[in-house]
């Protein structure tokens, strides 16, 4: 009586153990240990159901010193055991006729045991000198009386005189006891795996959904995952300045990368006419071709009226060669103007003022419409669209591309996060803040932000400064862009210590040869960079 306690208390042991468990191969160890234990068995098998047949998942033999799977780093190289064989139910295998059955067998003496096939079990024994005696398998049910796999106990041994005997009714009562509660802790962890699966699924088809929504970011949410943790790799290894202190465990690593994957969720409603505006004019189509045909109007018009006037009866061969001149010097300058209000269109990082002034002056020309009517070249909205300084978005535009981040926030904090990813919305929602509190959307500064944030932040920036497949701009090599984020140092844009890490630890430079353009790695001179180590 006071063994079977002690066995009793040790099932419930086992079973806590079970419960509190996460890792699979640990797991499948806590089985197989448990009930070698429980039932004082040398050795046993576990298998895993899996498309109608049976796998190896642990071999474990104590007095052959065999471990397999699990956590021993060795493999099982035993083929699997198929349920059916030649369109037969495969009832001489002890272990698949318990699946099929749904029954316990306990068996006294393999070698004198009818109705199964035994030769495997007498190959193994003839290579190794074991001799297999009692086998005790039993199915592995889950909460809805599934059969997920089966355990496999051999030689249960006397503890007095360490002979090999039968496996009796109570071992095999606490054995299928212990099976129960072991299939429950193998379909929660399953389910657990399978749910964490199908959520790191949707996130990635999220994410490229949206960079398949424009041609002009495809990959960026797939690049910026890897940067992100790149970066934060590095952090977490800094052995010298303000962030030496800074470490991320495995489950940090996942919420950041989580965050990363999501960081741009909000763009699914970001109109494709903005994302994917290509040139400073496009909106349902690019108006320099409505523009180019004004151009055209008024070369048409300039002929007409050098016709005209050539044709009047006292003008001189002196006076025709001059309104041919002053025609021809008139399509020139059009096709100048044109050329010039076609270069603005394309947008970049910088326009002039003089070439702002310059637009506006043009919009003054009039042309003749087929009404009749003189019309400005440009209209207000073309001449707005044109001045643009900076890339191909207007104000009000820029504001909709802006929001794709309130829309992030807004959908991350609707999600009802485990405690584990709790902190995907603020990690995700911070990387267009500044550190002096000039970002968008809520003007975060530095000590408002986590350091993952701050980590996300500058992965953006350098994301989209090496990009080349923007709609305005073309891939910066790596010096232009070093030095951009060098300012943006200096100016208090990006985190100092970070962006320090980033260049020490050459992070930029691992990136780069995996995602950049072989003409854009150029020589670096870190010393070059602004504010670097300052």
């Amino acid at each position: 009586m006071s063994e079977l306690l002690e066995r009793i208390d040790r099932l419930n042991e086992i079973g806590i153990a079970l419960s509190a468990e996460n890792d699979t191969p640990k797991l499948l160890e806590l089985i197989m240990m448990g009930a070698k234990s429980l039932t004082h068995a040398d050795g046993g098998s576990l298998y895993f159901l899996n498309d109608g047949n049976l796998s190896f998942e642990i071999i474990s033999n104590d007095s052959l010193d065999i471990q397999m799977g699990g956590t021993s780093g060795n493999e099982i190289t035993f083929p699997a055991i198929p349920l059916v064989v030649d369109g037969e139910e495969n009832h001489s295998n002890v272990v698949t006729h318990c699946v099929l059955s749904g029954e316990t067998i306990n068996i006294a003496d393999a070698y004198n045991e009818d109705g199964f096939d035994f030769t495997g079990t007498r190959n193994f024994d003839s290579k190794t000198g074991y001799r297999t005696r009692s086998m005790l398998t039993f199915p592995l049910k889950d909460h809805e009386q599934e059969i997920i796999g089966v355990l496999q106990l051999i030689n249960a041994r006397d503890l007095d005189s360490g002979d090999v005997i039968a496996f009796s009714e109570i071992e095999q009562q606490l054995a299928e006891s212990l099976a129960s509660q072991a299939a429950v802790a193998l379909t929660q962890r399953r389910l657990i795996t399978e749910l964490q699966i199908l959520f790191e699924s949707f996130i990635r088809m999220i994410a490229s959904a949206i960079d398949d929504k424009s041609p002009y970011t495809g990959g960026h949410c797939r690049r910026i995952p890897v940067l992100t943790m790149l970066l934060a790799d590095a952090t977490h290894v800094a052995d010298e300045g303000p962030l030496k202190d800074f470490h991320i465990t495995e489950k940090d690593r996942y919420e950041l990368e989580t965050a990363a994957w999501l960081h741009d969720c909000g763009k699914v409603v970001t109109p494709e006419y903005v994302m994917d505006k290509a040139t400073k004019l496009e909106t349902i189509y690019d108006r320099i071709h409505s523009l180019e045909t004004r151009f055209e109007i008024l070369r048409r018009d300039a002929e007409i009226e050098c016709l005209k006037a050539s044709l009047q009866g006292d003008v001189s061969a002196e006076q025709r060669a001059e309104l041919e001149q002053g025609y021809r010097q008139d399509c020139a300058q059009f096709q100048q103007d044109f050329e010039f209000l076609s270069k603005a269109n394309i947008g970049g990082e910088f326009m002039r003022d003089e070439d702002i002034e310059r637009v506006r002056q043009l919009s003054e020309i009039k042309w003749t419409d087929s009404s009749g009517n003189k019309c400005p070249l440009l209209s207000e909205d073309e001449v707005m669209n044109l001045c643009i300084q900076r890339g191909t978005l207007n104000e009000e535009e820029r504001d909709v591309i802006n929001n794709h981040i309130v829309a992030t926030i807004k959908m991350l904090e609707s999600l009802p996060f485990p405690k584990n990813l709790q902190n995907v919305p603020e990690y995700a929602g911070g990387h267009h803040e500044k550190m002096d509190g000039t970002g968008y959307p809520r003007g975060l500064r530095r000590e408002d932000m986590s350091v993952q944030a701050r980590i996300m932040a500058i992965a953006d920036i350098f994301e989209a400064l090496t990009a080349s497949d923007r709609p305005y701009k073309k891939g910066k090599k790596l010096s232009e862009c070093l030095k951009i984020m060098g300012f943006m140092k200096k100016d208090n844009h990006i985190d100092p210590d970070i962006f320090d890490i980033f260049i020490r630890q050459r992070v930029y430079l691992d990136y780069a040869e995996e995602f950049l353009d072989p003409e854009q790695i150029d020589d670096i001179d870190e010393s070059l960079i602004p504010g670097y180590g300052v």
